[in-house]
């Protein structure tokens, strides 16, 4: 059974996540630890789980996912999964921090890439990946089948979408993506988001202005 931790860190109040299981084997997902504080915080809870982070996940590569990034490949040395249409979008943090009075060095990390079609197991527990730009370039969304979630970084919230007027976005690619990917689960698909409180696919169906 697989266990969800999320935490909510730097500027953007962004959603990392840390999924494990009961073998202490663990993911984790879009680092946005900014500061020493946050840093601990999420360090402590994976030091006192016992945890082994075994992957570092991207959902994309935004500034506000991957502040954290180089400190978790440093620590954990292990690789780093993204889609590779957001190497773009990863090459340039360090402009994306200086827009926003942030000095950031350039991330080296040890890349590998994921595509759609493809999927990541966790002991036996597998993700299927989705590739639905929009938001960014590679902008990609990872399901759980057996236990009925996905985390979907910057695709789809709560009552909204992902903003589309940044580099590369695409409004009409991204309703495209969410309808014929993710809306076609089943109801009670959880949606654990980049940003703000987990919904699910049913609701957002229904109630999501943007449909």
């Amino acid at each position: 059974m697989l266990q969800i931790q999320g935490f909510v860190f730097n500027f953007a109040s962004e959603n990392t996540y840390v999924v494990y299981n009961e073998n202490k084997n663990a993911w984790l997902i879009d680092p946005g630890n900014a500061n020493e504080q946050e840093t601990k915080a999420i360090d402590n809870f994976i030091t006192e789980n016992g945890l082994k982070i075994q992957k570092i996940i991207l959902t994309h590569a935004h500034i506000d996912h991957v502040l954290g990034l180089q400190w978790a490949f440093d620590k954990f040395k292990v690789p780093v999964y993204m889609h590779k249409e957001d190497q773009d979008v990863l090459d340039m943090l360090q402009a994306s921090g200086m827009r926003f009075g942030m000095n950031i060095n350039p991330v080296k990390v040890d890349v590998h890439y994921i595509n759609e079609g493809e999927e990541l197991d966790l002991d036996g527990e597998k993700f299927k990946i989705y590739h639905v730009p929009g938001h960014s370039p590679g902008s990609v969304v990872y399901h759980n089948v057996n236990q009925k979630f996905m985390i979907s970084g910057d695709v789809l919230f709560e009552g909204s979408i992902g903003r589309t007027d940044l580099y590369k976005g695409n409004h009409e690619q991204l309703i495209n993506g969410i309808k014929t990917k993710l809306f076609v689960l089943e109801d009670d698909t959880q949606v654990f988001s980049g940003h703000g409180n987990p919904t699910t696919i049913g609701s957002e169906r229904q109630y999501n202005p943007f449909f």
